[in-house]
Protein backbone atom coordinates (compact mmCIF):
# COMPACT_ATOMS: atom_id res chain seq x y z
CA UNK A 1 0.00 0.00 0.00
CA UNK A 2 2.79 2.65 0.89
CA UNK A 3 4.77 1.51 -2.38
CA UNK A 4 1.32 2.07 -4.23
CA UNK A 5 1.29 6.09 -2.68
CA UNK A 6 4.83 6.50 -2.87
CA UNK A 7 5.08 7.71 0.81
CA UNK A 8 9.08 8.47 0.71
CA UNK A 9 11.19 7.43 3.89
CA UNK A 10 14.06 10.01 4.77
CA UNK A 11 17.45 8.86 5.40
CA UNK A 12 19.16 10.34 8.75
CA UNK A 13 20.73 13.52 6.78
CA UNK A 14 17.52 14.33 5.30
CA UNK A 15 15.78 13.98 8.32
CA UNK A 16 18.66 16.65 9.79
CA UNK A 17 17.57 19.10 7.69
CA UNK A 18 14.34 19.24 7.92
CA UNK A 19 14.86 18.75 11.83
CA UNK A 20 16.25 22.06 11.21
CA UNK A 21 14.18 23.94 8.62
CA UNK A 22 11.29 23.00 11.35
CA UNK A 23 13.23 24.52 14.32
CA UNK A 24 13.38 27.74 12.59
CA UNK A 25 9.34 27.27 11.65
CA UNK A 26 9.08 26.88 15.09
CA UNK A 27 10.95 30.07 15.94
CA UNK A 28 9.14 31.70 13.28
CA UNK A 29 5.57 31.13 14.31
CA UNK A 30 6.62 31.84 17.91
CA UNK A 31 7.55 35.43 16.84
CA UNK A 32 4.43 36.15 14.92
CA UNK A 33 2.43 34.82 18.32
CA UNK A 34 3.53 37.48 20.18
CA UNK A 35 3.42 39.96 17.88
CA UNK A 36 -1.02 39.61 17.40
CA UNK A 37 -3.11 42.45 19.13
CA UNK A 38 -6.21 44.08 18.75
CA UNK A 39 -5.69 46.57 15.73
CA UNK A 40 -3.25 44.60 13.51
CA UNK A 41 -4.23 44.06 10.14
CA UNK A 42 -3.51 40.84 8.60
CA UNK A 43 -1.54 42.14 5.72
CA UNK A 44 1.03 43.37 8.52
CA UNK A 45 1.13 40.05 10.11
CA UNK A 46 2.26 38.65 6.73
CA UNK A 47 5.24 41.71 6.40
CA UNK A 48 5.86 40.69 9.88
CA UNK A 49 6.56 36.67 9.08
CA UNK A 50 8.00 37.95 5.54
CA UNK A 51 10.95 40.06 7.80
CA UNK A 52 11.10 36.70 9.65
CA UNK A 53 11.83 34.40 6.39
CA UNK A 54 14.42 37.15 5.11
CA UNK A 55 16.08 37.24 8.64
CA UNK A 56 16.59 32.95 8.89
CA UNK A 57 17.15 33.18 4.81
CA UNK A 58 14.38 30.69 4.16
CA UNK A 59 11.40 31.27 1.30
CA UNK A 60 7.95 31.05 1.97
CA UNK A 61 6.82 27.45 1.19
CA UNK A 62 3.02 29.06 0.05
CA UNK A 63 4.01 32.46 -2.19
CA UNK A 64 2.77 31.17 -5.29
CA UNK A 65 1.68 27.69 -5.10
CA UNK A 66 -1.06 26.41 -7.31
CA UNK A 67 -1.35 30.70 -7.40
CA UNK A 68 -1.49 31.30 -3.87
CA UNK A 69 -1.11 35.06 -3.63
CA UNK A 70 0.10 35.50 0.07
CA UNK A 71 3.36 34.42 1.86
CA UNK A 72 1.16 33.09 4.50
CA UNK A 73 -2.61 31.93 5.48
CA UNK A 74 -4.20 33.97 7.78
CA UNK A 75 -7.72 32.99 8.68
CA UNK A 76 -10.03 34.07 11.28
CA UNK A 77 -13.19 33.17 13.19
CA UNK A 78 -15.12 31.40 11.12
CA UNK A 79 -12.20 31.26 8.39
CA UNK A 80 -10.74 27.83 8.65
CA UNK A 81 -7.53 27.62 6.52
CA UNK A 82 -5.70 29.42 3.30
CA UNK A 83 -6.87 32.94 4.72
CA UNK A 84 -5.59 35.80 2.19
CA UNK A 85 -4.06 38.40 3.82
CA UNK A 86 -5.19 41.28 3.12
CA UNK A 87 -6.44 44.56 4.86
CA UNK A 88 -8.87 42.44 8.00
CA UNK A 89 -8.32 44.08 11.37
CA UNK A 90 -7.89 41.55 14.32
CA UNK A 91 -9.97 43.26 16.77
CA UNK A 92 -10.04 41.74 20.51
CA UNK A 93 -11.96 38.47 20.97
CA UNK A 94 -10.86 37.22 17.66
CA UNK A 95 -9.53 33.92 17.25
CA UNK A 96 -6.89 33.93 14.38
CA UNK A 97 -5.18 30.88 12.64
CA UNK A 98 -1.75 31.33 10.72
CA UNK A 99 -0.61 29.00 8.55
CA UNK A 100 3.28 28.97 7.40
CA UNK A 101 5.41 27.28 4.88
CA UNK A 102 9.15 27.85 4.67
CA UNK A 103 11.64 25.95 2.11
CA UNK A 104 15.42 25.36 3.99
CA UNK A 105 18.00 24.10 1.44
CA UNK A 106 15.60 22.36 -0.86
CA UNK A 107 12.96 21.03 1.81
CA UNK A 108 9.73 22.14 2.80
CA UNK A 109 8.60 22.64 6.87
CA UNK A 110 4.51 23.37 7.32
CA UNK A 111 3.09 24.19 10.86
CA UNK A 112 0.14 25.85 12.33
CA UNK A 113 -1.72 27.60 15.54
CA UNK A 114 -4.50 29.19 16.39
CA UNK A 115 -4.30 31.96 19.40
CA UNK A 116 -7.15 34.29 20.72
CA UNK A 117 -6.68 37.80 20.50
CA UNK A 118 -7.45 39.73 23.87
CA UNK A 119 -9.99 38.48 25.90
CA UNK A 120 -11.83 35.48 23.98
CA UNK A 121 -15.25 34.04 24.82
CA UNK A 122 -15.14 30.75 26.90
CA UNK A 123 -16.29 28.51 24.20
CA UNK A 124 -13.60 29.46 21.45
CA UNK A 125 -10.84 29.14 24.64
CA UNK A 126 -12.60 25.19 24.66
CA UNK A 127 -12.36 25.55 21.00
CA UNK A 128 -8.85 26.07 20.43
CA UNK A 129 -8.15 23.90 23.48
CA UNK A 130 -9.79 20.47 21.83
CA UNK A 131 -8.07 21.59 18.47
CA UNK A 132 -4.53 21.84 20.22
CA UNK A 133 -5.35 18.31 21.94
CA UNK A 134 -6.59 16.43 19.16
CA UNK A 135 -3.31 17.20 17.76
CA UNK A 136 -1.23 15.48 20.44
CA UNK A 137 -3.69 12.60 20.42
CA UNK A 138 -3.24 12.59 17.20
CA UNK A 139 0.83 12.21 17.51
CA UNK A 140 0.61 9.86 19.90
CA UNK A 141 -0.61 7.23 17.29
CA UNK A 142 2.40 8.06 14.77
CA UNK A 143 4.23 5.57 15.93
CA UNK A 144 6.10 2.28 13.90
CA UNK A 145 4.12 -0.44 12.66
CA UNK A 146 0.62 1.59 13.56
CA UNK A 147 -1.69 2.41 10.61
CA UNK A 148 -2.03 5.36 9.47
CA UNK A 149 -5.89 6.04 10.07
CA UNK A 150 -5.16 5.06 13.73
CA UNK A 151 -3.79 8.63 13.96
CA UNK A 152 -7.14 10.02 12.02
CA UNK A 153 -9.48 8.18 14.13
CA UNK A 154 -7.26 9.36 17.67
CA UNK A 155 -8.08 12.84 16.55
CA UNK A 156 -11.70 12.57 15.67
CA UNK A 157 -12.63 10.85 18.88
CA UNK A 158 -10.73 13.80 20.88
CA UNK A 159 -12.63 16.29 18.77
CA UNK A 160 -16.27 14.72 18.69
CA UNK A 161 -16.26 13.32 22.56
CA UNK A 162 -16.12 16.85 23.81
CA UNK A 163 -18.66 18.27 21.41
CA UNK A 164 -17.07 19.71 18.11
CA UNK A 165 -16.59 18.73 14.82
CA UNK A 166 -13.71 18.22 12.46
CA UNK A 167 -13.73 19.19 8.96
CA UNK A 168 -13.40 16.54 6.06
CA UNK A 169 -12.44 18.18 3.18
CA UNK A 170 -9.06 19.26 4.05
CA UNK A 171 -6.40 16.46 5.25
CA UNK A 172 -3.06 16.13 6.63
CA UNK A 173 0.00 15.34 4.09
CA UNK A 174 3.54 13.95 4.08
CA UNK A 175 5.92 16.67 3.27
CA UNK A 176 10.08 16.77 2.27
CA UNK A 177 11.68 17.89 -1.16
CA UNK A 178 7.64 19.03 -1.42
CA UNK A 179 5.06 20.46 0.13
CA UNK A 180 2.77 17.95 -0.36
CA UNK A 181 3.65 14.63 -0.42
CA UNK A 182 1.60 11.32 0.06
CA UNK A 183 0.02 10.15 2.21
CA UNK A 184 -2.92 12.17 2.71
CA UNK A 185 -3.53 12.28 6.48
CA UNK A 186 -7.31 12.64 7.10
CA UNK A 187 -8.86 14.10 10.93
CA UNK A 188 -11.02 10.96 10.72
CA UNK A 189 -12.14 7.62 9.93
CA UNK A 190 -11.67 4.03 11.33
CA UNK A 191 -8.59 2.75 12.79
CA UNK A 192 -5.96 0.25 11.50
CA UNK A 193 -6.83 1.12 8.15
CA UNK A 194 -4.55 2.69 5.39
CA UNK A 195 -0.51 2.33 5.05
CA UNK A 196 1.38 0.55 8.09
CA UNK A 197 3.70 3.24 9.38
CA UNK A 198 7.12 3.38 9.00
CA UNK A 199 10.57 4.60 10.48
CA UNK A 200 11.80 7.60 8.18
CA UNK A 201 8.24 8.86 7.27
CA UNK A 202 7.58 12.65 7.54
CA UNK A 203 4.26 13.66 7.96
CA UNK A 204 2.23 17.13 8.98
CA UNK A 205 -0.70 16.67 10.94
CA UNK A 206 -3.29 19.33 10.83
CA UNK A 207 -6.68 18.86 12.46
CA UNK A 208 -9.16 21.75 11.54
CA UNK A 209 -11.95 21.96 14.28
CA UNK A 210 -14.82 23.29 14.13
CA UNK A 211 -17.83 25.03 16.74
CA UNK A 212 -20.73 24.38 14.88
CA UNK A 213 -21.07 21.35 11.92
CA UNK A 214 -17.78 20.10 10.05
CA UNK A 215 -19.18 21.30 6.76
CA UNK A 216 -17.18 24.15 4.38
CA UNK A 217 -17.40 26.48 2.00
CA UNK A 218 -14.97 28.73 -0.44
CA UNK A 219 -15.50 32.17 -0.42
CA UNK A 220 -15.40 34.17 -3.70
CA UNK A 221 -11.45 34.48 -3.53
CA UNK A 222 -11.38 31.36 -4.63
CA UNK A 223 -9.31 30.38 -1.62
CA UNK A 224 -10.54 31.26 2.01
CA UNK A 225 -12.04 27.79 3.29
CA UNK A 226 -15.13 29.21 6.03
CA UNK A 227 -17.60 26.96 7.35
CA UNK A 228 -20.71 26.76 6.55
CA UNK A 229 -22.70 28.06 9.24
CA UNK A 230 -20.18 30.69 9.47
CA UNK A 231 -19.23 29.64 13.32
CA UNK A 232 -15.43 29.71 14.25
CA UNK A 233 -12.70 27.26 13.60
CA UNK A 234 -9.06 26.44 15.05
CA UNK A 235 -6.52 24.98 13.22
CA UNK A 236 -3.19 23.36 13.95
CA UNK A 237 -0.56 21.48 12.70
CA UNK A 238 3.02 19.47 13.47
CA UNK A 239 5.63 18.40 11.29
CA UNK A 240 6.90 15.49 12.59
CA UNK A 241 8.60 12.73 11.73
CA UNK A 242 8.42 8.51 12.71
CA UNK A 243 11.35 7.29 14.72
CA UNK A 244 12.07 3.66 16.36
CA UNK A 245 11.69 5.76 19.57
CA UNK A 246 8.31 7.44 18.63
CA UNK A 247 7.18 10.26 16.63
CA UNK A 248 9.27 13.38 16.79
CA UNK A 249 7.94 16.85 16.43
CA UNK A 250 10.31 18.47 13.80
CA UNK A 251 8.35 21.97 14.43
CA UNK A 252 8.07 22.07 18.63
Amino acid sequence: MANELSISRKNFEEIKILRNAGKILAHILKCIRSSLKPGITTKQIEAYADKLMGQFEVTSAFKGYKGFPGSICVSVNEEIVHGIPGERVINSGDMVSIDCGIVHKGYYADSAFTSGVGRIAPDLQSLIRVANESLYRGIAKARVNNRLSDISFAIQQCVERQGFSVVREFVGHGIGKSLHEDPEVPNFGEPNQGPILEEGMVLCLEPMVNLGGWQTKIKEDGWTVVTADNKPSAHFEHMIAITRRGPEILTR
